[in-house]
């Protein structure tokens, strides 16, 4: 232990010796990046943090604390950058809107999860540090200055887009005070027939126990008094939403829209007739979602997740947002009766509440205000009216990229023409995600009534989306198609459809493989990959995995090319970045480049680290989380982090091993995050043909060299934005992913219709 001690303490002295030489390196890296244009940054999130240069590998521990950056300050750095998105000129108005809209919305999440996870550990009385060095209580500390620095920045986004939208004529929100009285009266009217009878008050005294609140629901706290009466009284009213009313209420015909719960604070003489209304305050409350049970004591997964749901309504609290006009007297009492800090817990917004309902406004306005729309084409191989398993059978693996082409066309075909066809005896697939948009669940009824054997993995605990999975689960099975939910303690992640075909040598197995959820509505705003395949390999592992999932028993299992997690990936991984270390040389240097969303998991971290110690060339691509510190002399000089924030959600996942020059390429549903790596049913295949990985390679490149929507990770934690110069071309990655896929589908359009449709034969027989 004391050896250990004085190797965390030499790291520490490294860490602050050679901040000076750092900072000379970095100002010589700007000085470089001026040619092209200035850099935009973002602050570090681990603060005192050095930066380090010139030191012998040999004499860092790649276990020390320093080494590895927060798994939640991290998350919350990437939602800064999409916070920037709202504020940044080049981004049209109209989703600058939407960006604001995604920031709350995330960190409603980020205080649902994380915060209410950290809060049962230190309920629970652990001091653990993460690898980090951080307790529990350090991260809910560090977490939540951090969230009140954004809300600052939240609540001057908020004021400059409204005042530019004003100027466009959008009134967002506006205020009732400012409405002239015909716009008042009829908004009045409209509350009195259609909101009023909605609505419940609820006293607040001795006689009367506090109220229930929901999560995340707005609720008015009401301050009155009889006429000629001191006394005080409380009421409490929830803010009805959704069934019909919308938050925000248009007033006339032009675009100006009221909160309704600025409607409901004008029109109180309707639910408290006579009496004189003192004060009207709004609150908003957020309750803990990490209400999992045990599901090795469970007898009925169903219904223990049924019982978590409902245990979910009644959570503790984690958080209480208030309007700057509440009282302190009242600040202290909510906190009191929901068993909050009153300095730790509580959050104060002066413009708006609830932001991440300003989504249902974004697309206000025309088109100027808004990126130009995009339409998915049709994948260039699938442009054929033949039968898709006849394509995929003679043209190979298919390489699909969502949403520049279609889902529909693609996935959603593959499932469509398999519950059709004749031949088709069996239909397999994982579900952790859909959406009633999504037709997959019709085609998968219509197998079933064809006749055809239809399996389905659901998985019950997609987090938010478990009520929902247990509507589609009821559905399935009342068909008669087999549902099951995957294996006991694990959530299944992968996405994968597994079809039976009797072709005409026999059986034969097709298959889709996909890095996304089998969701229509989020296959157009995620960006993510997928293969077509009937590689008979493939779909015996195919095969194996799902006997796994449907029964949980576990024998040793061939999964021949494939990389299932918890079993086989992760150690997969860390034996792929050894070989690339033994086989680095200076004729043919190593590399790693590996796109992702997170990177949290620390053995992969510290893998990584040692690659670049030995001079191995690593690249990643990093949404959100990520340990590593990039750039840091001795330990990662040779890896550099990008992350993208664009107009689609970055959620593939690619890994690419140069392997000697006999490159590797994968992909799948896995994140490189412990949970994911050690805890979930997850799905990585190789892929292994040419022109497949060109398409992989010019995606991973295209990004790494993105300059308007990159961020280039800094070694404190930072991240500096590209920001190329005038006379540069700037083009995102998305941009030239969407070209490149109209470019293929043209193409393919041009080639059928050129197509010969053959020769005639001479009337009278060919001539000799």
């Amino acid at each position: 232990m004391a050896a250990k001690e004085k190797t965390v303490t030499s790291v520490t002295e490294i860490l602050d010796t050679i901040i000076s030489s750092a900072k000379e390196e970095e100002m010589s890296a700007l000085a470089k990046k001026s040619a092209v244009g200035k850099a935009e940054a973002l602050p570090a999130e681990d603060k005192g943090v050095a930066e380090t240069t010139g030191k012998v590998a040999s004499d860092i521990d790649l276990d020390s604390p320093e080494l590895y950056l927060n798994r939640e300050l991290t998350w919350l750095n990437f939602n800064k950058r999409v916070l920037h998105e709202a504020r940044d000129r080049r981004t049209p108005l109209g989703e600058r809107v939407k960006f604001l809209s995604i920031v709350d919305s995330n960190l409603d999440e980020f205080f649902m999860k994380r915060i209410g996870g950290l809060k049962h550990l230190v309920a629970a009385g652990a001091h653990e540090p993460t690898i980090d060095g951080r307790t529990p209580q350090q991260q809910i500390d560090e977490c939540c200055a951090v969230v009140r620095e954004m809300q600052k920045i939240k609540h001057q986004t908020f004021v400059q887009l409204r005042r530019m939208l004003e100027k466009e004529g959008i009134l967002l929100p506006a205020c009732y005070s400012e409405l002239n009285l015909e716009e008042q009266a009829a908004l009045r009217e409209h509350f009195r027939t259609d909101i009023f009878p909605l609505i419940t008050p609820q006293a607040m005294d001795p006689a009367h126990p506090f109220p229930f609140l929901s999560n995340l629901s707005l609720n008015l706290l009401v301050t009155l008094r009889h006429p000629g009466e001191e006394e005080l009284l409380l009421a409490r009213l929830k803010v009805p939403q959704g069934n019909g009313i919308p938050r925000f209420l248009r007033v006339g015909e032009r675009e100006c829209f009221i909160p309704v719960e600025e409607v409901m604070g004008h029109n109180l003489d309707f639910l408290f007739p006579g009496m004189e209304v003192v004060s009207c305050e709004l609150f908003r409350v957020t309750r803990n979602a990490n209400t999992e049970q045990d599901e090795e004591l469970a007898d009925d997964l169903l219904d223990m997740i049924e019982t978590e749901l409902r245990d979910r309504k009644f959570s503790p609290m984690v958080r209480l947002e208030v309007t700057g006009n509440m009282s302190a007297l009242h600040r202290g009492m909510l906190a009191s009766e929901l068993g909050l800090d009153e300095d730790a817990d509580i959050y104060f917004e002066d413009t708006l509440l609830g932001m991440g309902d300003l989504m249902a406004l974004a697309g206000l306005g025309g088109p100027e205000l808004h990126d130009i729309e995009h339409h998915p084409v049709e994948n260039a191989k699938l442009h054929d009216t033949r039968n898709i398993f006849h394509i995929i059978r003679d043209t190979g693996p298919i390489l699909l990229q969502h949403p520049y082409e279609s889902f529909a066309t693609s996935v959603e075909r593959f499932v469509r023409e398999a519950s059709k066809d004749p031949k088709v005896l069996a239909i397999k697939l994982t579900l952790y995600r859909t959406s009633a948009g999504t037709k997959i669940i019709d085609y998968l009824v219509d197998a079933a009534r064809n006749g055809k054997h239809v399996s389905v993995v659901v998985e019950l605990k997609a987090r938010f989306d478990e009520a929902a999975n247990i509507r589609w689960a009821n559905r399935l099975e009342t068909v008669g198609i087999n549902v099951t939910y995957g294996v006991v303690g694990l959530k299944t992640h992968s996405k994968v459809c597994l079809v039976i075909r009797r072709d005409y040598e026999g059986l034969r197995r097709y298959a889709h493989v996909g890095t996304g959820n089998y969701h229509a509505g989020t296959a157009r705003l995620y960006a993510d990959l997928g293969v077509l395949t009937c590689d008979p390999e493939i779909g015996e592992g195919l095969t194996e995995l799902f006997n796994y999932l449907t029964t949980g028993y576990k024998p040793k299992r061939n999964y021949g090319k494939l990389l299932p997690a918890p079993k086989v990936l992760k150690q997969s991984l860390l034996d792929k970045i050894k070989r690339e270390i033994e086989l680095h040389s200076k004729e043919l240097p190593g590399l790693i480049r590996l796109k992702t969303n997170a990177l949290e998991d620390p053995d992969i971290t510290r893998a990584l680290y040692q690659a670049s110690q030995a001079g191995v060339r690593v690249e990643l691509v990093v949404r959100d989380t990520c340990r590593l510190r990039p750039g840091l002399a001795g330990i990662s000089e040779n890896i550099r982090v990008v992350s993208l924030v664009g107009q689609f959600l970055e959620h593939a996942r690619i890994f690419h091993f140069r392997n000697g020059g006999a490159d590797e390429y994968f992909i799948g549903s896995a994140d490189l995050m412990k949970r994911n790596l050690e805890s979930r049913v997850e799905l990585v295949i190789p892929v292994e043909e040419a022109a497949l990985q060109e398409d992989l390679g010019f995606i991973l490149t295209t990004q790494l060299n993105d300059n308007r929507t990159a961020w280039d990770m800094q070694s404190d934690g930072s991240y500096r934005q590209r920001r190329p110069g005038r006379g540069n071309e700037i083009r995102s990655a998305q941009q030239i992913f969407i070209e490149a896929a109209q470019r293929h589908y043209f193409s393919a359009t041009r080639l059928r219709k050129r197509k010969p449709k053959g020769i005639a034969r001479r009337r009278g027989g060919a001539r000799h």
